[in-house]
């Protein structure tokens, strides 16, 4: 019998926004090269698979070149699909992962994952900001250093006109990925904050949502803008929206999904 496969727009209310994510629920684990065959194949950011343990769902994610730790529209998109297709009827429940458990509530349109926060950052001293000019196209005010590498922004505009080359960027120390930020001080307009994520040394040159760089972003607004609610924007060609609440040593991350495909690919032996 063949395979089900999803392919959701998550964190987006429509389709052709925010990020596709690939999701496979299977009755119980297939090899792991056969997982990552088809994340190859999907050549979206991440590819979802899932088995139910018990009450709860084990979840793994694969880029097309690697299984990482956490990932949030997969995660996204995993919920939407036990809640949409197959017949997950609590508004609550939670994935066993690599990155521990992630509770999941659904509130009405809007799903909610509760992921952990990377709250260490250290200010780089390495890397001179002007040298980011040839890799990003735009100096950076500051350069932090966590899970991820923040390179920090005076304005929106900033990060919008970035051009990276991600050949050079990928040469820069990271422990994940890039992220690029703009944080509202003004409270300007109704986003708390906004950015962009390159992952290129995890196959995925610039994301076009990513729900786990909250992870890193929430502690490190929050810590600016005294505040612990946000609502963020991520600036890619594909756009996303993000609803954000720091929770002590948590991070809860909300947003929508939408369908768009659905299909079989064969079974793995």
């Amino acid at each position: 019998m063949d395979q089900r496969l999803f392919i959701v727009d998550a964190f987006s209310h429509s389709e052709f926004a925010g990020n596709p994510a690939a999701v496979v629920i299977l009755p119980e684990w297939p090899k792991e090269e056969w997982m990552q065959n088809v994340a190859k194949e999907n050549n979206l950011s991440e590819t979802a698979f899932v088995v139910k343990e018990g009450a709860e769902y084990r979840i793994r994610w694969f880029t097309p070149q690697v299984e990482v730790d956490l990932c949030g529209h997969a995660t996204l998109a995993a919920s939407y699909v036990l809640k949409n297709h197959y017949q997950e009827s609590r508004l609550k429940f939670q994935f066993l992962s690599k990155s521990g458990n992630l509770p999941i509530s659904i509130k009405e349109e809007l799903i909610y994952m509760n992921f952990p926060i990377y709250p260490n950052f250290n200010k780089n001293t390495s890397i001179d900001p002007k040298t980011i000019v040839s890799i990003l196209g735009k100096e950076p005010e500051e350069i932090w250093e966590g899970k991820d590498t923040i390179f920090l922004y005076k304005s929106k505009q900033d990060i919008e006109i970035l051009n990276p080359d991600f050949h050079k960027l990928k040469e820069l120390p990271t422990n994940r990925g890039y992220i690029a930020l703009w944080i509202n001080h003004a409270q300007s307009s109704s986003d708390d904050y906004e950015f962009r994520f390159f992952g290129p040394g995890l196959g995925i040159p610039e994301d076009p949502a990513t729900g786990s760089a909250h992870c890193s972003l929430a502690p490190f607004v929050s810590e600016r803008l005294k505040k612990d609610i946000f609502k963020s924007y991520q600036k890619s060609n594909r756009g996303a929206e993000f609803f954000i609440e720091l929770q002590n040593e948590r991070v809860s991350i909300g947003g929508s999904a939408v369908l768009y495909l659905q299909g079989t690919i064969k079974k793995p032996i």
